[in-house]
């Protein structure tokens, strides 16, 4: 009887030891996989929430998020008319600086509305933004803090001219991405309107 049971015991240990290496290996590779798709943005909200379990979370609560959203590519005239008209911005911006930095900062919302991006408060659409497009989410944050103090007559010209150019960063990555998706010969996740 002891041998039997010191047998299960073993057994119930090795097990256990299974199920913990089997859970650290999940959150290992979860963590890997995470850190990858977001890059700085990981480590952002690691730092926002304080807690590597709670901004993991986070950033697949984001994930699933924007998978049920009905994000499009734009078709090519569609495509055009942004392009044409964020030329005009940056036209603009030698002679009226405040006005272009905000033109520019309303394109892009135009465009993200195009899109299918939901345009609700500023923190969402950052955080939406950041799943698929991680590497110019700072830039949007950036343009956005920048379009907030020149509303308050904060700004330098140097600042508006980073704000736009923050913003074209995010502008030629939501513009671009159908165009890449067909060189690529693959659709991602988007629809063709």
């Amino acid at each position: 009887m002891n041998t039997i049971s010191t047998t299960a015991a073993i057994a119930l240990l090795f097990l256990a030891v299974i199920v913990i290496a089997a859970v650290f290996l999940y959150q290992r590779r979860r963590s890997h996989r995470l850190q990858s798709r977001f890059g700085p943005e990981y480590r952002r909200t690691l730092e926002e929430v304080g807690s590597k379990t709670k901004a993991e979370a986070e950033l697949e609560a984001r994930e699933k998020r924007v998978k049920r959203l009905n994000i499009v590519a734009l078709n090519a005239s569609d495509a055009a008319r942004f392009a044409s008209r964020w030329k005009t911005v940056q036209a603009r911006f030698v002679d009226d600086p405040k006005g272009a930095a905000s033109e520019a900062g309303q394109l892009v919302h135009e465009l993200m509305s195009a899109r299918g991006f939901p345009m609700g408060d500023f923190n969402r659409r950052a955080a939406d933004i950041s799943v698929d497009h991680p590497q110019v989410v700072a830039n949007y944050r950036a343009a956005q803090d920048i379009a907030m103090r020149n509303e308050r007559g904060e700004v330098t010209t140097e600042e508006l001219r980073k704000a736009v150019m923050h913003y074209r960063a995010l502008f030629d990555e939501l513009l671009e991405e159908r165009q890449q998706d067909q060189k690529v010969g693959f659709t991602h996740h988007l629809k063709v309107q």
